[in-house]
């Protein structure tokens, strides 16, 4: 058993590693985005240096690669709570692959896609109802870092509404969603309390670097 446990959560770290930003970047575009922007490998950072053609199946890959690595749980014999809290080791594994990516030369993104994906996968209706508030934001601030801040920190209250208080766990994993992502995003508070930080506009093309090549 724990050596089924070991390979999953190895595999987990693997799926999350897929840095899909630096390799459509790359292949499509001749274009690295850590270089550009925030120098993040992450769907948003994509969206500003290559546009929303590059940035939709980036973000897509992210979340699918989230929400796979949580279904390997499936494949352990774990039952009840165990279960449950592999579930949320194999969302640090893959939390962890996106930032660290062994692909990639560990230097990934935040995993803000790929956590959804987690999310999803463990809490799907409060995980959606996150997604509709960060689609809410993101349309009224154009700020994307916003709208993901006030989905997550409004996760563990949408678990409450949809389950009630019958699920701690699902309850306590929806309060280190929203601290872990108020901990990546502390660069980003800091930036919108000076307002500096940068919007973004889902309905406008704002190429960040010269050197882009359109995909065929």
């Amino acid at each position: 058993m724990v050596w089924i446990i070991c390979i999953l959560l190895i595999g987990g770290y693997l799926l999350g590693s897929i840095p899909s930003a630096v390799w459509i970047g790359r292949w499509f575009y001749g274009v690295d985005v850590r270089e550009h922007g925030s120098h993040n490998a992450g769907a948003t950072n994509t969206l500003r240096v290559l546009g929303r053609k590059a940035a939709l199946p980036v973000f897509v890959i992210d979340a699918a690669k989230g929400y796979g690595a949580v279904m390997l749980a499936h494949f352990s014999d774990l039952t009840g709570d165990g279960f449950f809290f592999f579930k949320i080791a194999l969302t640090a594994a893959a939390i962890l692959g996106h930032i660290f990516p062994i692909f990639a030369g560990f230097k990934g993104g935040k995993g803000v896609a790929t956590m959804a994906g987690c999310m999803l996968a463990i809490a799907p209706v409060p995980m959606l109802l996150g997604l509709a508030t960060f689609i809410i934001v993101l349309a009224a601030s154009h700020y994307v870092s916003l709208g993901s801040m006030a989905g997550g920190v409004l996760f563990p209250f949408y678990i409450v509404l949809v389950d009630g208080f019958g699920s701690p766990y699902k309850i306590l994993f929806g309060v280190l969603v929203a601290a872990v992502l108020l901990i990546t995003h502390r660069k980003n508070i800091k930036r919108l309390r000076e307002g500096t930080e940068n919007k973004t506009y889902l309905f406008l093309r704002r190429p960040v670097s010269g050197q882009q090549k359109k995909c065929c």
